[in-house]
């Protein structure tokens, strides 16, 4: 009987460099809201997305591309980008053969983590399309590492939560002996049948909807498989395209 591959869960990017992301799938998380509106974005005919880690390099590459320069800073839209980082904005009208070129507090820094750190196989994962990342990582028979992107470097609990909804489908298929796995599935198990009246205690839920009133987004960001794409990072071209 042939060994199955390992499932790791790094519930920080402060945490990544303790995993080996080598010959690995790498998910990157960050459900409230980069990886759901990555999602909604491709699903609804974005060209392709470029991910980048500053304001200024958006700002620069997406005049470079005729894109759009997107994305935010502590939750809201920075000075510079022309859209935010509400996945609700990229309708199909809006977005449909554009290019978006996106930087966040977190998600789009921990992509640009694991790839300073080795990993060539990086996808990003949400709610939104939580069952093409986990088929994915049941067909791709890797070593897979869910990269949880949280907050400042701090570990929240929505990212954490999908983790454990990717776990729930997949760990059948894989060798798992991983605290934070084991967490994160028995979070996700005991809030399944309600995920928004769960999400209400979180910290990034009250910055979210108490100062900015993104309600929408919050119930979109947990709704599975309303966005069924799978982003898949393009090492070589630097972008994430439809896999």
């Amino acid at each position: 009987m042939s060994q199955k591959p390992t499932l790791f869960t790094s519930l920080s990017p402060s945490l990544l460099h303790l995993y080996d992301v080598k010959d690995t799938v790498v998910v990157v998380i960050d459900v409230f809201r980069a990886t759901s509106t990555i999602a909604a974005a491709l699903y609804n005919g974005a060209k392709y997305i470029i991910p980048v880690d500053t304001v200024p390099k958006a700002v620069e590459i997406s005049n470079a591309v005729s894109g759009i320069a997107a994305g935010e800073r502590d939750g809201k839209l920075a000075e510079g980008l022309s859209h935010g980082n509400s996945p609700l904005e990229y309708t199909r009208d809006f977005i449909e053969d554009k290019i978006l070129v996106l930087t966040t507090t977190n998600g789009t820094k921990l992509l640009h983590m694991a790839l300073a750190n080795g990993a060539d196989d990086i996808i990003t994962g949400s709610f939104p399309n939580l069952s093409l990342v986990c088929n994915y990582l049941t067909s791709q028979n890797k070593n897979a590492i869910l990269a949880c992107a949280g907050w400042k470097d701090r570990f929240n609990m929505e990212d954490t939560l999908f983790a454990g909804a990717v776990i729930h489908r997949v760990k059948e298929h894989f060798t798992i002996h991983c605290d934070s796995s084991f967490m994160a599935e028995n979070m996700y198990a005991q809030n399944k049948n309600d995920l928004l009246s769960f999400a209400r205690n979180f910290t990034h839920y009250h910055r979210l909807v108490n100062r900015f009133g993104y309600i929408a987004d919050i119930d979109f960001c947990l709704t599975e498989d309303v966005a069924d794409v799978l982003p898949l990072y393009k090492y070589k071209e630097e972008k994430l395209v439809r896999g």
